[in-house]
């Protein structure tokens, strides 16, 4: 992955269980979220990826994911973030997928109210 670091599905569920203050973001793209979220992380599209990312801070530990192994917009988002400077990134490669058939739950975010 050219220098991006991975996670594995059982070091994120420690990471998480450990509440570390760990970004975790699903980076699918409207064409491909499905509704679901790992619990404890939040979406952050591919596409406004520089534009999210101004209130954190350089040296936070961020992990992309998107829907499984097949899925390129996880280590695209990651790239992104490097070339922003950001030192402390990595991909969760499984995604989705890899959560769910570890036997994870996963969440489905609260649809914004109507304006």
């Amino acid at each position: 992955m050219n220098g991006i670091r991975a996670v594995s599905t059982q070091e994120l569920q420690q990471r998480l269980d450990r509440d570390s203050g760990l970004h975790l973001w699903n980076v699918q793209t409207n064409q491909y979220f499905t509704g679901e979220l790992i619990p404890g992380s939040r979406r952050v599209p591919l596409d406004t990826v520089e534009h999210d990312t101004k209130n954190v801070s350089k040296n936070a530990e961020i992990v992309t994911y998107c829907g499984g192994p097949n899925c390129g917009q996880s280590t695209e988002a990651a790239r992104k973030l490097m070339d922003l400077g950001y030192t402390n990134v990595r991909v969760f490669k499984e995604g989705l997928e890899g959560w769910k058939a570890a036997g994870n739950e996963t969440s489905r975010p609260e649809p914004a109210p109507a304006a």
